[in-house]
């Protein structure tokens, strides 16, 4: 989709906000290959008597919490008020359901 003149690829992680009835990116990340490395000069050498060669550079963006958890409180929320935590979730949670 939106991938700047300098990215060489990116990835988007939206989650669906159904009271505002659209996507919401809560993350990114993108790789530079080496486009930031050459403006910065960034380079490495694999071994003392190697020729050096420039990086690749990566951008991640965390976790927007906010946008996340609203997303994940008004697709979960159930008609007597609880909220179901996704199956993906739940062991980590420790539970099934918010009361």
């Amino acid at each position: 989709g939106d991938v700047g003149f300098s990215q060489a690829r990116g990835y988007d992680i939206e989650g669906w906000a159904p009271g505002v009835g659209r996507w919401l990116e809560i993350s990114s990340c993108s790789n530079y290959t080496d486009f930031q490395a050459r403006r910065m000069n960034v380079r490495y050498r694999s071994a003392a008597d190697a020729k050096p060669e420039l990086v690749h550079t990566l951008n991640g963006s965390g976790v927007a919490l906010a946008r996340t958890v609203a997303a994940m409180l008004e697709t979960h929320l159930q008609p007597d008020g609880s909220i179901r935590i996704p199956e993906a979730l739940s062991t980590h949670f420790g539970a099934d359901a918010i009361s």
